[in-house]
């Protein structure tokens, strides 16, 4: 009788799936997202099965994008009616793309889902203006400075004791460089890798506000000019090839051995022990360092979910789909698509076993906390006041940062010169 039981309670399953097929009661959610790399593509795409199988009414489908393409591709398909149901973001891209009237407020169900997880502030401020919340957060990132414990033991440093300060740091790299090691490697192309690492290092030596209060350009300051100086000496100590660099480079050569220090993200975690052929206890975080003046942080990136519909049966699939998204054990599950990388923008799951039993977050603990703690440091260019100056999005869709990073790198002007061209590069970009 069990076995009978199976076959019928099977049968019914699937006449139920065709059935939604047929009739047209099968709601499709879209979801498009920036996130790449294809163990991270097929880890999403696991916990996408698992609500499909759960929820034959619904067909949730993903597409990833380019974040190079990202704002054109988004825009155009809003034009066409083409767009997801549900848009990955960060929050100056939120800015721009809720300039098209497709954005819908999601203050009803970041509410519910508030009750339930209990998001982190720092994660929600950004995406909260005009009196109403844009995007649902998703998961956070953080830069730090990531150094080779064994390299710097083999320079005779303490691989304990990193560099805190902006001096240390060079005298760190010049203690290396004699050891025949390759101190660091810090990005200077055109790529939003740019923008975000002389921006971490902009917050440090207190030069964070490109807006003041009343909205007005004040990136060419005394402050700026320091840390793009500061920036030009650490670009004399990278390696050939920066002005091309994207994600993966700086990682490569970290992990072979040819920088001992870069600054980036969480995602150095993962790949390490195999491909750099040594212990993981061998890698080693830091806060970005910081000037004497200075203060601790870096930028901090709340990545969220916007909401592209009116529809209301779509609605009522989003809303079910990211109910089921942010419960704990299957948050910690799809932050399992790069370990260290996402960190929890819920309390819910900062304090789930599915999070910290992840095999990389458990070997690497100690890092992942200080990640966490550093995210409390966390400052995010365009967002520093009460309001948010939505021209920002403007700035960032162009990579002007960045753009102002080679003009001193790669055309060869002066720190001065080249921090006037962006200032002037910002006010046309914002007309």
């Amino acid at each position: 009788m069990k076995k009978v039981g199976s076959i019928l309670l099977v049968m019914g399953f699937l006449v139920g799936v065709v059935s939604f097929a047929v009739f047209g009661q099968q709601v499709e959610i879209k979801i498009w997202h920036m996130e790449q790399p294809p163990h991270r593509v097929k880890v999403f795409q696991e916990v996408i099965d698992q609500f499909n199988q759960n929820n034959p009414d619904i067909f949730v489908k993903q597409q990833v994008l380019d974040w190079m393409n990202a704002y054109q591709k988004t825009i155009a398909a809003i034009q066409a009616r083409q767009a997801p149901e549900i848009l990955f973001t960060l929050p100056d891209f939120t800015t721009v793309i809720k300039q098209t009237g497709a954005v819908q407020p999601v203050d009803e169900l970041f509410m519910e889902l508030d009750q339930k997880y209990d998001f982190i502030e720092a994660a929600v401020k950004p995406y909260a203006y005009d009196g109403h919340i844009w995007a649902i957060p998703t998961y956070g990132m953080i830069h730090m400075m990531w150094y080779r414990k064994d390299l710097f033991a083999q320079a005779g440093l303490d691989p304990d004791n990193p560099p805190r300060t902006w001096e240390q740091l060079l005298t760190t790299i010049e203690q290396l460089e004699e050891n025949g090691i390759t101190g660091i490697g810090v990005p200077a192309s055109y790529h939003m890798y740019t923008d975000q690492a002389i921006y971490s290092f902009m917050i440090a030596g207190g030069s964070h506000q490109i807006f003041n209060e009343n909205g007005e350009i004040v990136f060419d300051n005394p402050k700026t000019v320091r840390t793009f100086e500061f920036y030009q000496q650490l670009v004399d100590h990278s390696p050939q090839g920066i002005t091309g660099w994207s994600w993966a480079e700086p990682q490569l050569a970290f992990n072979n051995g040819t920088i001992a220090i870069a600054i980036e993200k969480g995602q150095f975690l993962s790949p390490f022990e195999e491909e750099s052929g040594v212990d993981g206890s061998n890698l080693g975080v830091a806060p970005v360092p910081y000037p004497a003046d200075g203060q601790r942080g870096s930028i901090y990136y709340p990545n969220g979910m916007m909401i592209l519909t009116t529809d209301q049966a779509k609605l009522a699939a989003v809303k079910k789909f990211l109910n089921y998204l942010y419960e704990p054990e299957v948050n910690g599950k799809w932050f399992s698509m790069e370990p260290g990388l996402f960190l929890p923008v819920t309390n819910a799951t900062l304090n789930s076993e599915s999070f910290w039993s992840n095999p990389i977050v458990a070997q690497y603990q100690d890092l992942v906390k200080l990640m966490i703690e550093q995210s409390e440091y966390g400052r995010l260019f365009g967002f520093n006041h009460q309001s948010v100056n939505q021209n920002i999005g403007k700035i960032a869709g162009q990579y002007i940062l960045a753009q102002t990073v080679q003009e001193m790198v790669v055309k060869g002007l002066s720190p001065e010169e080249a921090i006037k061209w962006g200032e002037e590069k910002m006010k046309e970009a914002i007309k």
